[in-house]
């Protein structure tokens, strides 16, 4: 692994990062937490602390833009870099995949218990779910997490509510479509946390 310049080194933790501009200044820290924990009966995770290379891409000899290791999962985001607006990088946060994926099955295994739970209440507590993960993941430059979210829980609600009915298909996807856009619609996917805001 090359540590070259503007390189910035994170120490990752459990619950917290540290950024660093030089190597030797990362594993100086990486090398003494350990005893500094000790001394408050706290230890590290051995599996979830770890030096991570998150530097700028730089380009290479050829002009190309060489990647090392640029993206890290940190509380249920991902970390990288990216081109702003204007064409500058910035580092950027999406929806972990895992975590997406974790989020879709849990609501998944909710809707199934769901099944003899009349509609309306369910649509109560899907809108404050839906609510609640916007909350928190509803931060710029994470819209295509958020609405593959939305799509993923409709597809669900879907499925489940054509399981409860005694023929089987009779709820078919315009129907569906129907219902959320007359009686029970669900909340858009949306911005709750905007970088632009917090720079204005």
């Amino acid at each position: 692994m090359h540590f070259g310049q503007h390189c910035v080194l994170a120490v990752s933790l459990r619950s917290a990062v540290i950024g660093f501009d030089r190597e030797d200044d990362a594993r100086r820290v990486l090398a003494v937490l350990p005893k500094r924990f000790a001394k408050y009966s706290l230890s590290l995770h051995p599996t979830k602390t770890r030096l991570v290379a998150f530097g700028q891409p730089r380009k290479g000899p050829t002009g190309s833009e060489a990647r090392e290791e640029s993206s890290f999962d940190f509380l249920g985001f991902t970390h990288y870099w990216g081109r702003s607006r204007k064409g500058r990088w910035v580092i950027k946060r999406k929806t972990a995949s895992k975590r997406l994926n974790r989020s879709i099955k849990a609501m998944g295994q909710w809707l199934r218990e769901q099944l003899h739970t009349p509609m309306r209440e369910q649509w109560k507590t899907l809108k404050a779910k839906l609510q609640g993960h916007y909350g928190y993941y509803g931060i710029t430059g994470n819209a295509d997490a958020l609405e593959q979210y939305e799509t993923s829980v409709k597809r669900l609600w879907h499925k489940w509510l054509n399981r409860r009915s005694r023929q089987r298909g009779s709820m078919t996807w315009e129907r569906f479509g129907k219902l959320l856009s007359e009686h029970l619609p669900l909340p858009p996917p949306r911005v709750v946390h905007s970088i632009y805001n917090a720079k204005s």
